[in-house]
């Protein structure tokens, strides 16, 4: 009996371990299974984040360089407005210069009163520091008569039938006008 019952302690030992043993093989199954999806779903979750991730960079990127396309509109835009700015400073102050000068403004006048001489009386209004200069050369001329105007500082202004239509040849407007003549050469040139 003792060999039978170490025979049956033996085969329940074998099966206790066998049946472990399977559990055990089945416990590390299910381990190594969870452990795959885990690791799936790291690898999925890692690949979600990534691309999002990319999409993020990608759009960052756009802006940047739009951003950057938008300074360089702006910086140009800014040195136009700042040439723009030089260039009428700069014709105002020369014109300006040009048209103190009474020999100047003696011969734009004459210039310019002869393409009026043929349309009847013309007065001439001038700034007060050139006025008594050109009074007596222009009434020579003819039909012309010499106004001073006390609101022009430098430059004159031509008037036609009896004052109704009248040209300006004053600092500011001689200015914009060489200004907008100018302009697009600067444009150019700028570019």
């Amino acid at each position: 009996m003792s060999e039978d019952l170490q025979s049956l302690l033996e085969k329940i030992n074998r099966d206790g371990v066998q049946k472990a043993q399977s559990q055990a093989d089945k416990i590390v199954a299910d381990a190594k299974a969870k452990a795959d999806a885990i690791v799936k779903a790291a690898e999925s979750s890692a690949a979600a984040a990534k691309a999002d991730a990319d999409k993020a960079a990608a759009a960052y990127a756009e802006r940047a360089k739009e951003t950057i396309r938008q300074a360089a509109r702006d910086i140009v835009l800014d040195a136009k407005n700042s040439v723009d700015a030089l260039l009428d400073k700069l014709l105002a102050e020369n014109v300006g210069k040009a048209l103190s000068d009474p020999a100047t403004v003696q011969k734009l006048v004459g210039d310019a009163v002869v393409e009026f001489a043929s349309k009847g009386d013309v007065d001439v209004a001038l700034a007060p520091k050139v006025a008594a200069a050109l009074a007596a050369s222009l009434a020579a001329k003819g039909n012309f008569k010499v106004v001073t105007d006390e609101t022009l500082d430098t430059g004159f202004t031509v008037k036609l039938d009896g004052g109704r239509v009248e040209h300006s040849y004053t600092e500011e407007v001689i200015a914009e006008e060489l200004a907008k003549r100018l302009r697009p050469d600067l444009a150019e040139l700028v570019k």
